[in-house]
């Protein structure tokens, strides 16, 4: 069921929020002294749920795990309980228990052993009657200072509140309800209020609790990962120390994105300054995992004490700079590419906010490697990557290589068997020149790549700039689908040293449609990402599963052709200028009764070919066409309509290309 979720995914309605107005400036910490920097932990919610694999054991080794693999010395410190770990009912006295089966030495016991290993607990219960999960444990609405109590006896160190089966009370009066109850404890509690940003928390959570949830729940994908950054960045000026805007737990190795995903989330996450909560099963993580996890460097970003969260310098076209200033005067400077192919993303020390300078440092927080700039920060960035730098106006810059940017001209599409031409750049950006400069392109084995102009050049003082066509040929009978490419520059410093600079090219290749068109649900796709869950051929969106879409139904029409999105989603497709024209009928599905508010555009190489307005679930299905005429990449888009992804399920029904 998509739309906004409360933790146990528990259906509950959504109010419309419009898009948040700035929040004023943050001028002081929060009142009870506590995560002056963004909580960072785990909790086993996106693993488990509800599963019976959530319990005592796991627990136990999650803070092994902290220990053992060096989470705990880069600061991972609070291990969180989610829904699920009591009983159904109070018992006699009224008072909580834990379910016996999951913990059967009950939470006291979890908790001496959690901070045996130097650490901290974290539990859960919610701002009503009940909980979120579905069966309904008890929840904390008329209980909150007897809960407290309990929560304090019990060696808890963070609780988290959630906002399910909440009877209508005031947000501010509940959630301020629970902040007294703590305090009278007299245990530091970290207090976490997860009302889904329904109440504009931002605007009054800094004087009731550490962090607030702005977004509905997470979901391991990247759209969903996509839009609640969105909707996060803009509440900068509401954080600060000891408060915090909070875009939910952390996805990374839950196995539903890529790898350059995960680490953009981690980096997007870090300059936001949210907090770290850990929410894959460690004891199944991948090694690069615990690398994205692991890197100090970025963490150090979300850490700093100066507690600022990161603001859009620009994002044009899906290509966005985020800026966060650090305690000692240097900058965060996040390059994400929102879109499908890779793309060239720069800006400028100055504007970043540092001054005037002969020169400046930059490194690499996930190439972990430092070089010189004149003050151009720019990068070719693969699709859906972040590139992030910490830049800074030090003095020391002569003592680093110059930068140079990588770059290639159009996004590697090739149809197997055929000879297409890309051309490379490499340029200058260093304070000093870099000397002795040579290219390649490298990709998988049995494709040619061959230079057709000069792959070398004495010297790339700033600006100047060696550029390279190279003739690429993937076999006859390569299958559809991403390749590798790999585009690495050596070049010599002043010092003499070489050094190596590589990026990541990803290649697709494609097939071109047949001739006459068909339906796109027919036909490949280049890229595919969706609000929630999958985007389906030929069914609804459904729930987040795979194949699990219903007949696509607009208006009581069922159509049998076409594809099922949520926003926010896009969905790309090969025409290789050979087609004229898309059709469809498109509309919000009926499976979401009342609900649901989209706009579908279809682009045309990047270009608005055609678009809707806002179509709502009372509506018909409505016809959209589009001039294609010349087009390689077909994309279609939707969008929520502005007022948030609330049950925004989309059809695009008798969705069909002329060629």
């Amino acid at each position: 069921m998509a739309g906004l979720l409360c933790a146990a995914g528990t259906a509950v309605p959504a109010t419309a929020a419009d898009t948040p107005a700035p929040p004023r400036a943050v001028t002081q910490q929060s009142g009870n002294g506590l995560a002056l920097t963004p909580p960072m932990g785990f909790n086993n919610w996106n693993s488990t749920h509800c599963r019976a694999e959530f319990d005592e054991s796991m627990v136990k080794g999650i803070a092994d795990i902290f220990v053992e693999k060096g989470l705990k010395d880069a600061g991972y410190q609070y291990v969180n309980l989610d829904d699920c770990w009591a009983r159904p009912q109070r018992n006699a006295d009224g008072e909580l228990e834990a379910d016996p089966k999951r913990f059967p030495n009950g939470i006291k016991a979890v908790a001496d052993y959690v901070h045996s290993r130097g650490l901290k607990i974290g539990i859960y219960t919610s701002a009503g009657t009940r909980t979120c999960d579905s069966v309904g444990l008890p929840g904390a609405l008329g209980h909150e200072y007897s809960d407290a109590r309990q929560f304090a006896d019990w060696g808890i160190d963070y609780l988290k509140y959630d906002n399910c089966n909440n009877q209508g009370v005031d947000a501010k009066k509940r959630y301020t309800t629970m902040r007294d109850a703590l305090e009278a404890t007299g245990r530091p509690i970290v207090y976490s209020i997860c009302e889904w940003g329904q109440n504009k928390p931002w605007e009054w959570a800094g004087e009731v609790g550490n962090l607030w949830r702005t977004t509905g729940d997470i979901n391991d994908s990247w759209g969903s990962m996509l839009s609640i950054m969105k909707q996060n960045l803009p509440l900068a000026a509401a954080a600060g120390p000891g408060r915090w805007n909070d875009p939910d737990m952390l996805e990374v190795g839950n196995g539903g994105m890529t790898d350059t995903e995960y680490r953009t989330h981690f980096s997007m996450w870090s300059v936001m300054a949210a907090p770290l909560l850990i929410g894959s099963d460690l004891r199944r993580a991948s090694a690069k995992t615990y690398e994205i996890l692991s890197n100090r460097e970025v963490i150090a970003v979300d850490q700093d004490p100066l507690g600022k969260q990161g603001t859009v310098l620009s994002s044009t076209g899906g290509r966005w700079v985020v800026v966060k200033e650090m305690a000692d005067g240097s900058r965060a400077v996040a390059l994400f590419n929102e879109t499908d192919s890779a793309q060239r993303l720069a800006t400028t020390a100055t504007a970043a906010g540092l001054p005037k300078a002969d020169g400046y440092t930059v490194r690499d927080l996930w190439e972990h490697r430092t070089y010189n700039t004149a003050g151009t920060l720019a990068a070719t960035v693969p699709a859906h990557g972040t590139v992030l730098l910490r830049v800074a106006a030090d003095g020391g810059w002569a003592a680093y290589p110059p930068a140079v940017e990588l770059g290639i001209d159009t996004a590697p599409l090739l149809e197997a068997g055929r000879t297409t031409t890309l051309t490379t750049t490499v340029t200058g950006l260093g304070r000093t020149p870099a000397r002795a400069v040579s290219v390649r392109l490298d990709g998988p084995s049995g494709w040619q790549l061959r230079a057709v102009s000069p792959t070398g050049a004495p010297a790339l003082p700033t600006g100047r700039s060696l550029t390279t066509r190279w003739q690429v040929t993937a076999p006859a009978g390569t299958s559809v689908g991403a390749y590798g490419l790999t585009l690495s520059a050596r070049y010599s410093a002043p010092n003499g040293a070489r050094v190596r600079s590589t990026i990541p090219l990803g290649a697709q290749v494609v097939v071109a449609p047949p001739a006459g068109g068909g339906y796109l649900s027919d036909l490949p796709q280049l890229s595919a990402s969706n609000g929630w869950g999958p985007v389906e051929r030929d069914t609804s969106n459904g729930e987040s599963g795979a194949g699990d879409g219903n007949p696509m139904t607009i208006g009581g029409t069922v159509f049998t052709k076409g594809l099922g999105a949520h926003a926010h989603s896009s969905v790309a497709f090969y025409a290789g200028g050979a087609c004229s024209t898309v059709t469809a009928q498109v509309g919000v599905d009926d499976e979401k009764g009342a609900r649901g508010t989209v706009v579908f555009e279809i682009q045309a190489d990047g270009r608005k070919a055609a678009s809707t307005g806002v179509l709502t679930n009372a509506m018909p299905a409505q016809p959209i066409t589009a001039d294609v005429s010349g087009a390689r990449v077909v994309r279609l888009v939707v969008t929520d309509g502005g007022d948030g992804t609330d049950s925004d399920h989309a059809d695009w029904a008798d969705l069909r290309i002329t060629c």
